[in-house]
């Protein structure tokens, strides 16, 4: 059986005891190895999620296990540094206390090809240089589990693709287990293989994204059969003058004689399940809570 390296069961979190909840009974697990994008607009609860897995929060219900605190890595959307280190103090600092895992070839390439000069103070970086040095710490670390709450909304597109590509090269050469949040979906498609969808403080969707994809169809037909979508599961269905079309996850077989069936496009799965908020969740079999996160 695949470890697990974060796994939820009836998650809670709520701010003070008088609060609003910032997330409520969710349940999920997500396997080693994966490129996981945890996805939802903006106050959704991505950040308390992250938060809650780094271990700076602790949960009002319910129980969160996750890789052990020296294995992982938490990249937040403020990158705090110390600002009267300069960069090559900050991560000598990453080494002195990560002495056993510290990796200075990866982190110090990170630095270099930003054109950042080491004896630079991180008080004078700029938005996107202070995300460069934040993620240099942190594959710098070798992590098991890397968190990244939004972590590159202040880089410009050609810096954001090179770091994405540092990312994912080191998920592959070492199967780190990496979790990315963003409201914006093309940022994360393409460099993610596994789905997190959070929506007012609720998992949505979770699983690998190809059988997410692949749980879903696009249906377009007469308004007249609207009666025979009963048989599955309707996430949104719209009605354009006789024609209507349907999201829906079949439960049986579609009648290609009365439907035009077509694989949806992940973002059309995704915004159908923002605009349906009382449509079902789904979760694959192998996010389902099991037992066991890897040590």
């Amino acid at each position: 059986m695949t470890e697990t390296v974060i796994e939820a069961e009836g998650l809670g979190l709520r701010h003070g005891r008088r609060g609003g909840w910032a997330l409520r009974d969710c349940t999920f697990r997500l396997p080693e190895g994966r490129v996981c994008a945890v996805v939802g607009p903006n106050g959704a609860g991505k950040s308390s999620l992250l938060a809650l897995a780094a271990g700076l929060l602790l949960p009002t219900e319910g129980t969160l296990r996750t890789a052990p605190r020296e294995t992982l890595a938490y990249v937040g959307q403020d990158k705090p540094l110390y600002p009267q280190l300069t960069i090559g103090e900050t991560l000598r600092m990453g080494r002195e206390l990560n002495p056993e895992r510290w990796d200075a070839t990866t982190a110090q390439r990170i630095v270099e090809a930003g054109g950042l000069d080491p004896r630079t103070k991180v008080r004078t970086l700029s938005g996107g240089q202070r995300t460069r040095v934040a993620l240099a710490l942190a594959l710098g670390k070798r992590p098991v589990l890397m968190l990244l709450d939004e972590p590159m909304a202040d880089l410009d597109p050609l810096a954001r693709l090179e770091l994405m590509g540092a990312l994912m090269a080191d998920a592959a050469e070492n199967g780190t287990s990496v979790v990315m949040s963003s409201h914006i979906l093309t940022e994360l498609e393409g460099a993610c293989d596994h789905l997190l969808l959070v929506d007012r403080g609720r998992i949505r969707l979770c699983g690998p994204i190809d059988e997410v994809g692949a749980a879903h169809r696009l249906l377009t037909g007469p308004v007249a059969a609207a009666t025979q979508l009963a048989a599955h599961t309707v996430v949104e269905s719209r009605t354009t003058g006789r024609q209507l079309t349907a999201l829906v996850r079949p439960t049986g077989p579609v009648d290609s004689r009365v439907w035009q069936p077509e694989n949806p496009t992940l973002e059309e799965i995704l915004l159908a399940h923002l605009r349906s908020p009382d449509a079902p969740s789904f979760t694959t079999g192998d996010s389902l809570t099991t037992t066991g996160v890897r040590a």
